[in-house]
């Protein structure tokens, strides 16, 4: 592990820490499940950190996610994955006009293999690589499904519901062409099981996180009034 000087606190909260460790040619991610005074922290910040792992050995492989280190421990403790450079979509000053469209596929990627990430609606969840093609980050809410079903047809087309949202804001009021606006979470409408979440849930896990655990620290979204990235040339197919 790197020295404790050569180690950047990127965020802190009462689940733990996580850091960026400074190396040459190659920076590392470790997520630290360390808990805090709160009654159960620990136990939730384990939980989670087990959550992410199994999601990204499920997705080893795949372009545009993070993968975890060769020395990560396996443990319920600590993460430790690669660092993918670029800026979140909420900071990008540069966007390819076909940059959701790659988006769109990655997901659908992520989806083929059984995992759904469940936290898109985060524009820092969203990062645009150096090169302009998308990637995502924190998996600590994703789920890994075994097989089809309701719940995960539901969670895919959350996921792809979020990213057209996002599509939208980024397009609309003449920024972008009716081409540019439709994607594939085109049309979708919330499921039973969505909107039962929506309404009992997700009030409950917003006042848990927020008011209890303190862990909210706000999305990073791109304000209404701008300034909107620039459009440049499409990446093309892949």
């Amino acid at each position: 592990m790197e020295d404790h000087s050569r180690r950047e606190i990127l965020k802190e909260d009462s689940l733990g820490r996580v850091l960026r460790l400074r190396a040459e040619g190659s920076d590392r991610i470790l997520r630290e499940a360390c808990g805090s005074w709160v009654p159960f922290t620990g136990w939730v910040a384990r939980f989670l950190c087990r959550r992410e792992r199994r999601a990204l050995l499920k997705l080893e492989g795949l372009a545009g996610v993070p993968h975890l280190d060769p020395e990560d421990s396996g443990s319920g403790r600590e993460l430790l994955r690669n660092h993918l450079p670029g800026a979140p979509l909420s900071q990008t000053i540069f966007l390819p006009r076909d940059y959701f469209d790659h988006l769109d596929a990655l997901v659908e990627k992520v989806h083929a293999r059984g995992v759904c990430h469940n936290d898109l609606h985060k524009e820092q969840n969203i990062l645009v690589l150096p090169d302009g093609r998308p990637a995502l980050l924190d998996f600590q809410l994703a789920s890994v499904h075994t097989g089809l079903g309701r719940a995960f047809e539901s969670r895919c087309e959350e996921d792809l519901r979020h990213l057209q949202k996002h599509r939208r804001r980024y397009t609309r009021d003449g920024r972008g062409s009716s081409e540019q606006s439709r994607g594939k979470g085109h049309g979708l409408k919330r499921r039973p099981l969505s909107l039962v979440w929506r309404r009992t849930g997700k009030p409950l896990y917003n006042f848990v996180t927020r008011k209890v655990l303190h862990t909210r620290d706000g999305e990073q979204r791109r304000p209404s009034s701008g300034p909107w990235p620039a459009w440049q040339e499409p990446l093309g197919p892949d």
